[in-house]
């Protein structure tokens, strides 16, 4: 009889097998998939995983990869602290979307007045409103116990009203010919977040990899980081320990909304260029398997955010040269999820079957 044993500590060994095991299987079972759509599975899958890095065109899809990748390790460093300390905040494409409004409203506001100060003065709004948005779900949790999975994902739905409502009305452009959105902070000097367009570099780029190392030194060489990891192990430790759980839910909502907000403001004032209705293409909730698949660890986050900016870039790929449905590329990364939470349940389980460990 096939069963579950709880080990008595979690196994090392499979906390760095896990991510690795998920991805042969997402790639393993994403081929069967786009054979059954008729594609040939090992071709579909050079594509998506190799060609951005290996054709002759690698040098193009390179810098596409920092493009697309930073917004997603930028939010998901900061679900990681909520994460770790059992705070699931579910809703952060809410506080992306949220944070670019806010952003772009600012350098909107000054259009055509150009001054160095306009763009510290977006990534200040955006920061606020991703923190903002991220303090509707963390307060209700605090003051009236409310789930803060529910009501930020609930969120998500009233953001993206909000952001069609910006697009069509406050936002959009007074010369765009009645068209939905605003005018192109690519364009504007003083609002965009371009550093080098050419070589795909903007300043969400730097301040993912800032985030990353900030982290790092909170998460293992700060009290903080040591209260937040207390109370997602052991939430009645870290109560005879002095931690404030409704202060931790505070600090960790704000933490990974300022950083959605930012995530969105660089991303509208840069790769977007707009608001627009169809502006937000799922990065908060991406940036959910980015987290996880990178083991809640600022570095792991990095390389699983570069991951997932692959499958972006080599899905855009395969649909253009191979005619793959983008829902196809959508169920590959749900994939991805799917065997990292079945596969981490090895992490604290082993099998057994009768009496002989299979492990």
């Amino acid at each position: 009889m096939l069963m579950l044993e709880k080990r008595p500590q979690p196994s090392r060994l499979w906390t760095f097998a896990t991510p690795v095991l998920a991805v042969v299987l997402t790639m393993f079972c994403g081929g069967l998939l786009f054979a059954a759509l008729g594609q040939d599975p090992f071709e579909t899958i050079r594509t998506i995983f190799l060609d951005p890095l290996f054709s002759e065109f690698a040098w193009f899809y390179r810098p596409q990869l920092l493009i697309k990748g930073a917004p997603l390790v930028l939010i998901a460093i900061g679900l990681s602290f909520g994460f770790r300390a059992g705070i699931w905040n579910i809703g952060a494409e809410g506080q992306y979307i949220v944070g670019a409004i806010c952003g772009a409203a600012v350098g909107l506001a000054f259009f055509p007045m150009e001054s160095f100060i306009i763009l510290p003065l977006m990534v200040l709004a955006g920061a606020l409103g991703g923190i903002l948005w991220a303090m509707i779900p963390g307060l209700l949790r605090v003051r009236f116990g409310t789930n803060e999975i529910l009501v930020s994902l609930m969120l998500v739905y009233v953001a993206e009203q909000l952001l069609a409502s910006m697009a069509l009305g406050a936002l959009r452009n007074p010369d765009g010919m009645g068209f939905p959105g605003s005018r192109n902070l690519a364009q504007y000097p003083s609002a965009t977040t371009w550093i080098n367009q050419t070589i795909g570099m903007h300043w969400g780029v730097v301040t993912a990899f800032i985030a990353v190392i900030f982290a790092y030194i909170a998460l293992s060489r700060h009290i903080f980081g040591f209260n937040v990891r207390l109370s997602g192990q052991s939430p009645r430790a870290a109560r005879f320990a002095g931690v404030n759980p409704s202060a931790l839910v505070l600090i960790c909502m704000g933490i990974s909304g300022g950083l959605a907000g930012l995530a969105g403001l660089f991303e509208v004032a840069g790769p977007a260029g707009q608001v627009s209705i169809d502006f937000n293409v799922g990065y908060g909730f991406t940036a959910i398997i980015v987290a996880f698949l990178g083991r809640l660890h600022p570095v792991g986050i990095l390389l699983a955010g570069g991951l997932m900016a692959l499958t972006y870039i080599g899905g855009e790929i395969a649909q253009s040269n191979l005619g793959l449905p983008v829902a196809a590329i959508q169920l590959l990364q749900g994939m991805l999820l799917f065997f990292l939470l079945a596969v981490d349940v090895l992490t604290n389980y082993r099998l057994r079957f009768g009496t002989k460990e299979i492990t």
